[in-house]
């Protein structure tokens, strides 16, 4: 099937590692992005072993490994005393049991690489400046509706995010739920710390009502902090909000000191801060030659490092589906199958991952005790799945 055509609605991480995969499979790709430049926000992003599989499968281990951090584990701290209350190896430990390394990288970083690859691959094209305000798909032929005509093609993907036009073409809007969560980040030049006060470790800090979560990113040269707060009454949906670094640090007072130390050493102008939505797993993606991948189908919160790992693993696994031939409808109604319980259980898992890292008294100690136990084996599942092979289950 190496004649089909793909249109793919977002140039974020989602559509262009999706587009990467089809062009992959000999697919012409087009990819329509709103804005007038590909860009991303300044923050950090985990990539775990499931992921990496594809985009090193993509041809960019080399530029990956050129701006990634690759930490040595993961661990979980009390919020004051520091104690270690959970670990778990990752460096060699994660090549040589997933088979795929873990890394630590600036978004704008892997934006960087992933543009570069779709700027060199002759099968895609992109196009900036092409906001789509609607799709329409007569007798299977789906085509994107813009500012200043259409565009048809064979497959109509919206990789359009949280707030995705597609989805809502498709099956309305639909309001979200506000959690009762805000997060905060920002990012920290590691030369302005004292010598030593990170481990090369992702490491989150567990507090009654809060955690603080920081990893180094950019080859070690910046921390990247994620700080979410219960709280009501502050309730903007958008990762490039300016906050108040006065309010996060009242949010974090007493905390413990390399808590205190790396937000007192953060540029008070480049704290954001955003309100934490969530949205059920849907019980359908598509309709006919649409479909839809990333956030604009199964947006998670922040609590289990995979949201765009999941976007990733659809691209790869949509791509493959479609290269299997037969009807398209049928490939996509496949993709979807294969996808929809593993990204429902992730939705479920960071939802819950939530109330486990802010619980409070009895509710806490227990979960300590808990968390010694299961060091190192929670995310096994995830880190094991191969979205490369996955489309001939």
């Amino acid at each position: 099937m190496g004649e089909l055509r793909v249109l793919i609605v977002g140039g974020g991480i989602g559509g262009l590692s999706a587009a990467l995969s089809c062009a992959r499979q000999g697919f012409d790709v087009e990819v329509f992005e709103q804005a007038s430049a590909l860009g991303e926000v300044g923050a950090g992003i985990q990539l775990s072993p499931n992921c990496v599989r594809v985009l090193h499968d993509l041809g960019l281990e080399s530029a990956l490994r050129d701006v990634a951090f690759l930490p040595d584990g993961t661990e979980m701290r009390d919020w004051k005393s520091g104690a270690v209350l959970s670990s778990t190896e990752l460096g060699d430990y994660a090549v040589r049991e997933y088979g795929m390394p873990y890394y630590h990288v600036h978004r704008a970083d892997l934006m960087s690489v992933l543009a570069e690859a779709v700027a060199d691959a002759e099968k895609i094209c992109l196009r900036t400046n092409a906001a789509v305000t609607g799709v329409h798909d007569a007798d299977g032929k789906p085509s994107v509706v813009l500012r200043d005509g259409t565009a048809a093609g064979d497959v109509v993907v919206g990789a359009d995010g949280i707030h995705s036009v597609v989805r809502q073409e498709l099956f309305g809007a639909e309001a979200p739920t506000f959690t009762g969560n805000v997060a905060w980040r920002g990012l920290v030049p590691v030369d302005r710390l004292p010598q030593g006060l990170i481990r090369p470790m992702a490491t989150a800090w567990w507090g009654p009502g809060k955690h603080f979560v920081h990893y180094y990113v950019r080859r070690g040269a910046l921390v990247n902090c994620v700080c979410v707060v219960e709280k009501e009454g502050w309730e903007i949906e958008s990762w490039t909000e300016k906050g108040d670094h006065a309010e996060l640090k009242s949010d974090f007072a007493g905390w413990h000191e390399t808590i205190e130390t790396l937000i007192d050493r953060m540029d008070p102008d480049s704290c954001f801060k955003w309100a934490l939505f969530d949205r059920p797993p849907m019980d359908k993606w598509g309709k006919g030659a649409v479909t839809l991948l990333g956030d604009a189908c199964h947006p998670t919160l922040p609590f289990m490092a995979q949201g765009a790992a999941m976007a990733i693993e659809d691209g790869a696994v949509l791509a493959r589906c479609l290269a299997s031939g037969g009807d398209i409808a049928e490939s996509l109604q496949k993709y979807e199958d294969l996808r929809r319980d593993r990204t429902a259980r992730i939705q479920k898992g960071s939802r819950r991952n939530a109330d486990i890292f802010h619980a409070r008294g009895l509710k806490a100690m227990a979960r300590n005790l808990v968390a010694k136990r299961a060091a190192g084996k929670t995310l096994d599942w995830v880190f094991r799945y191969d979205p490369l092979s996955a489309h001939t289950m």
